[in-house]
């Protein structure tokens, strides 16, 4: 061939390529750091039906055992999306970590239990400060309530419900800052007294030890408590506006199949959180627990998550009260909800 009848049949393929079939596009690589609790349950399912790898993301998944220890990594580059609370986000923003958030996956996730040796002093009609101080009075010791570190959002709504609700005198208590799974296990050995656990935590501890007790639930705790979220990078959201917004579509279609059918929904996530060791109908329990309401609408959580920074404040785990201009980036979610309805 030579080079005219070259560049002819050039022209020639160029033409046709409009009919033929568009060429894949390589995957969007999207490495997500999550604690493990139901609340993260709307990407695992994502995941699981396969929709993000039909949008076009390569998902890899990291555990950690609190949001604000996913904070590191995340400043340092190693992951692109962080699911957890939403309360270290701010204190990450005001020092220079780009975070935006893109969604929310679930809400009023953290409740109070009490193991059996305090539960005992819930008795009907007594106040919860009453209970506490009863049981210091008995055992000469403060009541030892597990939660996760200063500046979580299990930290700040346990504290919020001991001081503003409760009203309990901090001689009675003693609050123990620890990770999630040894908040569970230390619940269930007696360790502490109490702690603040979401699901699966609360079906596992109540099924295996009955005498553990539900004593405060999401919206006593701190009203309106914002829960999980779905934060990217600001390098990652910027360049890929596209696969962000694939993402939340799915996170949509996820938590419409978790209300509508948790016993497909359920595999997915024990997959992910119980990795074949929790028994799959406590999964499915969990998804319909009072301690499990998922909502994607970020703009549902904004702010009840300025109340509870200004509370952080108020408690010291915070200096000032940080702006939340550019945290929230609500139109993945707005674009989605106008497409599904």
């Amino acid at each position: 061939m030579d080079r005219r009848q070259f560049l002819l049949a050039g022209t020639g393929l160029l033409a046709a390529a409009p009919f033929a079939p568009a060429l894949a596009q390589t995957p969007v690589a999207a490495r997500i750091g999550y604690i493990p609790i139901i609340g993260t349950a709307p990407i695992f399912v994502a995941q699981g039906e396969g929709w993000l790898k039909e949008a076009g993301i390569a998902a890899t998944f990291t555990v950690f055992e609190s949001g604000p220890n996913m904070i590191q990594a995340f400043a340092s580059g190693t992951i692109d999306f962080y699911v957890a609370g939403i309360a270290p986000l701010a204190v990450a923003r005001s020092r220079g970590v780009d975070v935006r958030v893109v969604a929310a996956t679930a809400i009023a996730e953290n409740v109070f239990v009490a193991a059996p040796a305090l539960a005992k002093f819930f008795t009907p009609g007594t106040a919860p400060a009453a209970a506490f101080k009863a049981h210091r009075a008995a055992t000469g010791k403060a009541a030892r309530l597990a939660t996760q570190p200063a500046g979580s959002v299990p930290n700040t709504v346990l504290q919020y419900w001991l001081w503003e609700v409760a009203k309990a005198d901090k001689a009675d208590v003693e609050v123990i800052s620890m990770g999630i799974d040894a908040t569970q296990q230390a619940v269930l050995a007696g360790a502490v007294e109490g702690g603040i656990v979401r699901e699966p935590a609360l079906t596992i501890v109540q099924t295996r030890n009955p005498g553990i007790r539900l004593i405060a639930g999401g919206q006593e705790l701190f009203p309106g408590q914002p829960g999980t979220v779905v934060a990217g990078s600001g390098a990652f959201v910027t360049k890929n506006p596209q696969a962000v917004q694939k993402l939340v579509d799915s996170l949509v279609r996820a938590a419409a199949l978790i209300g509508k059918d948790p016993d497909k929904a359920a595999p997915h996530i024990g997959a992910a959180l119980g990795k074949g060791i929790v028994d799959p109908a406590l999964i499915r329990k969990a998804l319909v627990s009072p301690a499990s309401t998922f909502e994607i609408d970020p703009r549902k959580i904004i702010e009840p998550s300025r109340a509870m920074q200004a509370y952080q404040v108020k408690l010291g785990s915070l200096e000032k009260e940080l702006p939340f201009d550019g945290l929230f980036e609500t139109q993945f979610f707005e674009k989605a909800a106008k497409a599904g309805g």
